[in-house]
Order: C-alpha cells, then structure tokens, then sequence
C-alpha cells in the first residue's frame, strides 16, 4: 500500500483529504505544522507528499526543499486556496510534480495523485533497469585482460560514440551480443530501447511482418495492426543477429530502409520514419557469402561501416584462467557450494583445450563440474571436454547441413518433373520466384532435368 504524506494547517481539510484517499485504498499520515511533517519524514518515507502552499511559518515550497533534503525522490503536490500562475510556476521549477487549486473535485485530485504515484514508480524503473542494464553490460563486465581483447575493447569505446553501423564477426560463443549490448549502453542512445533478432530463427515467410510491423487486413490472419521490432526500436539500437541468414528476398528491402531511414508497414500507406542505430552480428564470413551471390554487396558495405572481429579462444588463452575463475565464482555462489579453485591439473586441462565452441563452451563446462564436485577444489577428471577437438572439424555448420538438404531435395524434386518448375513450386508449396531463388543459391538450372523430346 502506497503511503502519502498530507500537510494542512486546517485540521478540517486535512480530515476531508484524509478520508478522499483513505477510500482508494492509500495509508495517509497527516501533519498540521511544519515540524511535525519533518518529523514524520524523518521516521520512515512516504510515497508521495501533499503540501499546503501556506503554512505558519513556511510555504509549502519551503517544506518540500526540506523534506526532499531528506528524501530527494519524494514527489510533491502543492495545494493552495490562492492559485496564481506565478505560484505554480514557482512550485514546478522548483520540483513540485504538480499544483492543486483549492477548492478542487475528487476525480481531480485522484487523478493527479494517481498520475504522479506512476510517474515515481516509472521513473524508479527505469533506473532499476538501467542500472541492471550498466552492471551487466557495461565495459567492466567483458572478461579478458589479453591484448586481442583490450583492442576491440578500445574499438567498442571508440564505435559507441557515433551512430554509424556496425558488423560484429565472430564464431559462435565468442560473444557478440554482449558486445553489441556494451556498445548501446556506452553511446548516447543508452536509454532508449535495445531490440535484439535472431535472423536465423524468423521463418521467411515471417519474417517482413516481424521486421516491418503490419495493418489489419494485410494478409490472411492480420487480424490487428501491429508493429514492426524496427518501429519498437525507435531512437535506440536494433541488433540483427546472424544478419547472414536475412533472406535473400528481404535484403533489398532492409538497404532501402538503412538508406533511406523509413518504411512501410504491410498492408500500411503511412510511411514510418525510422531513427535507429543499427549493429549486425555473424559468425560466418560474409564477403564470402557475397562472393557466392547469397548476400547483396550494397547491403554489405551499409552494415559494414566499422568492423569489429572477436577473437576465438583458443587465440586467447591467457583470459582462459580468469573466465573459468569468474564461471566458477557464479556458479558456486548460484549453487550454494563450497568450491574455491581449479587443481592444476584441471587448469592444465582447460588451456589445453582448443574450445571450439568458444566462451560457451567454457561456460557449460565449468558449470558441470561446479555442479558434479564434491570437494572445496575442482579436480582434473570433473572438467569434461568434447572427445576430441579433431573429430569436431568435419561437422558441418547448421547453415551448410541446410544448404546441403536443400540441394538434394531440389534435385530429386526437379528430376521427379523433369525441370518444370512450375510444378515444381506447387509440390514444394513455394511461389514460383522463391524456387528460382533456391535454385539459384544451390547452383541448379532447369535446364539441366529437362529430357530431349
């Protein structure tokens, strides 16, 4: 229950008000003088104040620079029965949240109550938030004292004071979500909406109505507008994840929208200007992937404005003793157990691995044995590895074992009728242009299936 403070020198109004907020539920203390508001404030905080302009020693501006010297979060209305456009100037400047001319109606003083009871608590939010956001993904919180890391460190700090775009490349695991969120909460967009997408996970035929937002009645199921995760971005970052998965289809569409700062929602005539910083993120190499005609180069060299590589692990080794420390220390304090440090042996055992699977890995491995260990120190046969690293390097990535299952079936699908691929598209259940597409990425011609006459 909110609890709110009421100083009136008039004991009658001060029992009317008592009485107006006692019915909606708030815990009300009043006060009759200056002392004993100050008093009160000095035993325990309220939630909000309301304050008699005057007073018989003091205004009530007066009152509230003193209360808010104890409390400088307390929120407070002044209320008068000699309203003037100079008071209430005075009274806001000064910070008061608002000003209440007596005599004024319930819904009036309820609403104003309620409204800067919401603004309080919003604003206490926001900090929570951003302080949570600092902790954990502020430059203190990247591990890693080697050279490699300090330089792209140094590259963040340099990035995160422009708005230009940025491509963050790295395998998987070496954390580059972590980079990207370091790199809004150090520019000046830090308190505006980060809004992460995993390209790889949005379904194509989903995907423009995900990205772009849509109105009702745009397509079958569009039942509502809704809007886009470009538009929910607004004055913040947007974080394409795995950018190299954007369907080819789309990619037009994202440089327009990168070029030109605005789009249409599907379905939607009103054009939506866009204000956003842009960060993508891939684990693949995507010059390559322009080289082999499945990512535009104009799209390319938009989101390639300042390139920032995170080094493997295995190039790190020196930063390997102080992750594993830090795993270790979360997950004994998460699990309650009496964990301390590594053997050297089991140390040995970590920096001889090559991790494949970068920080990840390294993660998950240490949070095993933190889990399995019985003892104060953890011993070598609890740090559990891959096999063999070796064995690792002919399995293929997702992306390739797609690709790979793609070719095949377009194969047997365009033999099965003989390079038409009209037909083709209805028994894949795909339009006809997203099926040259496909053949076109897998490096098949019709022509080829099609028997002589």
């Amino acid at each position: 229950m909110e609890k709110i403070l009421i100083v009136d020198d008039d004991p009658s109004v001060l029992k009317v008000l008592t009485m107006r907020l006692e019915a909606e539920k708030y815990s009300v203390t009043g006060a009759t003088d200056e002392d004993e508001a100050f008093a009160l404030q000095t035993q325990g905080f309220f939630d909000l104040a309301l304050i008699d302009y005057q007073l018989k020693r003091e205004t009530g501006i007066e009152l509230m620079e003193r209360l808010q010297g104890i409390d400088p979060e307390l929120p407070v209305i002044i209320l008068t029965a000699h309203g003037t456009i100079k008071r209430a100037v005075a009274a806001i400047q000064k910070g008061a949240h608002s000003f209440l001319t007596k005599p004024f109606k319930d819904a009036e003083l309820i609403h104003q109550v309620k409204t800067c009871l919401e603004k309080k608590n919003l604003v206490k939010e926001v900090k929570v938030l951003r302080g949570m956001l600092s902790e954990q993904y502020g430059f203190d919180n990247i591990i890693g004292k080697d050279k490699k890391m300090k330089d792209v460190l140094k590259l963040v700090a340099q990035a995160a004071d422009t708005d230009s775009n940025v491509l963050i490349q790295g395998e998987s695991g070496t954390g580059k979500e972590l980079i990207a969120k370091t790199l809004h909460v150090a520019s000046s967009r830090r308190d505006a909406p980060f809004i992460a997408v995993n390209c790889g996970a949005i379904p194509e035929t989903l995907f423009e109505s995900e990205l772009f937002g849509h109105k009702k009645g745009a397509f079958t199921g569009a039942v509502s507008d809704r809007q886009g995760l470009l538009e929910k971005a607004q004055g913040g970052t947007f974080f394409f994840d795995e950018i190299s998965e954007i369907p080819l289809s789309l990619q037009a569409k994202l440089l327009r929208v990168i070029q030109e700062n605005e789009f249409y929602p599907l379905g939607g005539g009103e054009k939506v200007s866009l204000l956003v910083r842009m960060i993508a993120a891939t684990n693949t190499n995507i010059a390559e992937e322009v080289k082999k005609g499945n990512f535009r180069e104009d799209l390319y060299y938009r989101i390639h404005v300042i390139p920032i590589h995170l080094p493997p692990l295995r190039e790190r080794k020196e930063s390997i003793p102080l992750l594993a420390h830090h795993f270790l220390n979360e997950f004994r304090t998460r699990m309650k157990k009496p964990v301390k440090k590594f053997s050297s042996r089991a140390m040995e055992k970590l920096l001889q691995s090559s991790w494949p699977g970068n920080i990840r890995e390294l993660k998950n491995v240490v949070e095993y044995s933190v889990a399995m260990s019985d003892s104060d120190i953890i011993s070598e046969d609890l740090i559990v590895l891959n096999k063999a690293d070796s064995s690792l390097a002919g399995v293929k990535t997702l992306k390739d074992a797609k690709l790979d299952f793609e070719r095949e079936y377009l194969v047997e699908l365009l033999e099965l009728t003989q390079g038409n691929v009209t037909k083709a598209a209805k028994l894949a259940g795909k339009y006809r242009a997203d099926l040259y597409e496909l053949m076109k990425k897998c490096g098949l011609q019709a022509d080829d299936f099609r028997k002589d006459l």
